[in-house]
């Protein structure tokens, strides 16, 4: 099930045929209390956010959702008319897994729906990694630092797996955007730097890892 909190009318049941004319159940909502209702009744599978919102925003939706322990995890969308690169950073600091402006393409948009349900399913690996205090078990979604556990959003842990899994090459932004993302790289999105840029910081000293090779990616050093 996902559920899309969005209040325009038109654009709300747009999107929910949409999703369920491709296969996806869908729910949507007009005002945030019906969504927290229903949250309290199920946990869907993916969760779209607009921003401005009437009594509480998108953002700060998103906040509650990453605090919480049961969905600190959940696949989080944002499909928002806010399309500044300030804009962006902030839903994308915030914990969101991806950014969607308005207007978009149906295409598209069922597109990446799908990359990230698809992210979403639990991992086979079951190797662990480890570099400089840092550790990360792919199958028991586990990051730590020097022994302290890190709370890691879904695309964070993923990006952060994917550069284990590739240590010691240097990864374009290209390659990353389309494993993580599963869509072709727009030469004007920030998502992976900005990512980037969170992942360090919540990895503290261990962030030094993950370094950028100017001009082409990033990588954890095979050192």
């Amino acid at each position: 099930m996902i559920y899309l909190l969005e209040d325009d009318n038109n654009i709300r049941n747009f999107v929910t045929y949409a999703l369920n004319n491709s296969g996806l159940d869908a729910e949507g909502f007009a005002a945030p209390r019906e969504f927290w209702a229903a949250m309290e009744k199920q946990k869907p599978q993916l969760v779209m956010l607009d921003i401005m919102l009437p009594e509480e925003d998108g953002l700060s939706i998103l906040a509650r959702l990453r605090k919480a322990p049961a969905t600190k995890n959940l696949p989080i969308m944002m499909l928002t008319a806010q399309s500044t690169e300030y804009d962006k950073v902030v839903g994308l600091d915030g914990g969101a897994d991806d950014y969607v402006t308005k207007p978009f393409g149906t295409m598209e948009l069922i597109a990446r729906v799908k990359a990230l349900l698809r992210r979403a399913e639990p991992v086979s690996d079951t190797r662990v990694y480890e570099a400089g205090g840092l550790f990360l078990s792919p199958a028991k979604h586990i990051v730590r630092v020097k022994g302290e556990d890190v709370a890691l959003t879904l695309k964070e842990f993923e990006l952060l797996s994917y550069l284990f899994k590739n240590r010691g090459n240097v990864l374009t932004r290209d390659q990353i955007l389309q494993e993580i993302w599963g869509y072709e790289f727009d030469g004007e999105n920030r998502t992976v730097d900005v990512h980037i840029r969170t992942l360090r910081s919540k990895l503290g000293s261990c962030g030094e890892l993950i370094e950028t090779v100017r001009g082409v990616g990033y990588r954890i050093s095979a050192e």
